[in-house]
């Protein structure tokens, strides 16, 4: 995130919608601790979009010695979350579905790219794609999103 968005207060709001993004996600992410513990880091975030990553740590294996699926759902559910607050519209998960296309493992460092794939009123529609660090297909994810009243920022 730029410098300038940094020192970009909650009191006044930036014009720009990607600075407004950026805004957004900072003040979000300082509020999660559930992203925070499980190491998530925001990689980017623009309007109707968000990547994170984490790393696949050892208390987060199943009894296959691979990572648990909640824990690839969170990172995706996380990215969906930022990616449809990023207008600064708080919004909620309606919905979201998730399938598993491959095992992550230790030492893998997961990436979740969220994008919004439909918004009209105050219902949306989000691709996430979580893949590992060599970008093999982890998991798809959709989520469907349902803007509540309020702001993430200024309210």
């Amino acid at each position: 995130m730029s410098a300038s968005v940094n020192e970009q207060t909650e009191d006044t709001l930036p014009e720009n919608p990607q600075a407004l993004a950026e805004l957004t996600a900072r003040v979000m992410y300082a509020n999660d601790p559930a992203s925070q513990a499980l190491g998530m880091h925001i990689v980017s975030v623009a309007p109707g979009q968000a990547s994170m990553s984490m790393p696949v740590r050892a208390d987060m294996l199943n009894g296959h010695k691979t990572c648990h699926g909640g824990f690839i759902f969170a990172l995706a559910d996380s990215s969906f979350a930022f990616a449809c607050n990023s207008r600064n519209a708080a919004t909620v998960a309606a919905g979201c579905t998730i399938d598993y296309l491959a095992p992550a493992f230790e030492g893998d460092v997961l990436t979740a790219n969220a994008a919004e794939y439909s918004l009209s009123g105050r219902t949306g529609v989000y691709d996430v794609q979580v893949t590992n660090q060599e970008g093999k297909r982890i998991a798809i994810f959709r989520g469907r999103s349902y803007r509540i009243k309020g702001q993430v920022v200024g309210d």
